[in-house]
């Protein structure tokens, strides 16, 4: 069985995030990978997980390329 795709509003909740926050790191490029359906945005759980993944850090001191 196929996971649920969350909505916008949900992959923020999954994240800690606002909704507007997410919905600016689509257009800037800069967020998580997203599926468009339509008119319709989706996020798999996966992907927002490892997105959040990706920006682990052990100190503010530790800078990476962004991505």
């Amino acid at each position: 069985m196929q996971e649920r795709l969350l909505r916008p509003n949900e992959a923020a909740e999954f994240l800690g995030l606002g909704h507007s926050t997410l919905a600016k790191l689509r257009v800037s490029g800069g967020g998580p990978t997203f599926r468009k359906l339509g008119r319709s945005v989706r996020y798999s759980r996966g992907d927002l997980q490892r997105w959040a993944d990706e920006r682990s850090r052990r100190s503010t001191s530790d800078v990476r390329p962004a991505r």
